[in-house]
């Protein structure tokens, strides 16, 4: 059993409906990740918040396709967590899918879907079950997608079936001081359960909302090991051992919290950045002939 775990945290900036780029950025990052997983936001390959697009079958098909060519793809290179829409049974899922070994290895629904303010997820997906812990390379990972680490349930099922490790890969929007929130609902999952957090959040502009990113591991005591910078488009691999029966993360760059001017700065100038240079790209990625005729 290996002592030693590589993860690379992926703070991309995925495009609403643009499966080919997301999938090429993603390509991009395990490629220059150097680690043994690489661990992608909620809903990387078609990008957060999807909406309606989830409703459309062309795209569904079209996120499948892409999932296995990525599954080829780690026959030879490194593994990869990706979030994207499931259909199973005739119900679309919010799903984490881990690629490993050139096969898709494991797949785990979101199981608490929020449906207020931003978001409105029960309206185009169905819940999911509690998930079971995922092997990978020795390790069990317990992954939690965003408003699963926001309530006890999960992590506590996911400790309870002997997972080692919690992965919450996430599409969380910017809201002053919210960092903190974040840190604070992860500190309490780490302390409910004893095991240490990976929190893989985007960045970028969509529509009226704006991601911050600001990624980051806690350690088994709760203590804050790795934070990524934020807003920016990152990949940044971090170093486990094991140790007393868990998995302890080796303390990297913690980047510094933007003061509120500067978030509020940053704010606006990728979000209306983003919007401008979006508009026409998701028009022509799923425009009326793209949906019958999907790349």
């Amino acid at each position: 059993m290996p002592e030693t775990l590589a993860i690379a945290l992926a703070q991309l900036n995925p495009t609403v409906g643009d499966i080919a780029g997301n999938l090429a950025a993603i390509r991009a990052a395990r490629n220059a990740c150097g680690a043994d997983l690489l661990v992608c936001s909620e809903l990387a390959l078609i990008g957060y918040p999807p909406e309606d697009l989830v409703l459309r079958p062309a795209v569904i098909a079209a996120t499948r396709r892409a999932v296995e060519n990525l599954a080829i793809d780690t026959a030879s290179a490194a593994a990869v967590l990706v979030t994207t829409p499931w259909e199973e049974d005739g119900a679309i899922y919010n799903a984490s899918v881990l690629l490993a070994d050139g096969k898709i290895a494991a797949v785990r629904y979101k199981h608490e879907l929020p449906n207020y303010g931003v978001f409105d997820e029960k309206r185009v997906f169905a819940a999911g079950p509690l998930p079971e812990p995922v092997d990978f390379h020795g390790a069990r990972l317990g992954v939690m997608i965003c408003e699963d680490m926001w309530y006890p349930a999960v992590a506590g099922h996911l400790a309870e079936r002997g997972a080692e490790l919690l992965i919450v890969p996430n599409g969380s929007p910017f809201e002053r001081a919210k960092l903190h929130q974040r840190v604070a609902l992860a500190a309490e999952r780490v302390r409910e359960t004893g095991l240490a957090l990976v929190y893989v959040n985007q960045v970028g502009g969509q529509d009226e909302l704006v991601f911050d990113g600001g990624s980051f591991i806690l350690d088994r005591d709760g203590h804050l090991v790795v934070r990524l910078p934020f807003w920016k488009d990152v990949t940044q691999s971090a170093s486990w051992t094991r140790a007393s029966g868990g998995w302890t993360g080796v303390s990297e760059a913690v980047a510094p919290v933007p003061d509120e001017t500067q978030n509020t700065y940053q704010a606006l100038m990728l979000g209306l950045r983003d919007y401008v240079n979006r508009i026409a790209s998701q028009a022509y990625c799923w425009g009326s002939r793209a949906a019958s005729t999907p790349r």
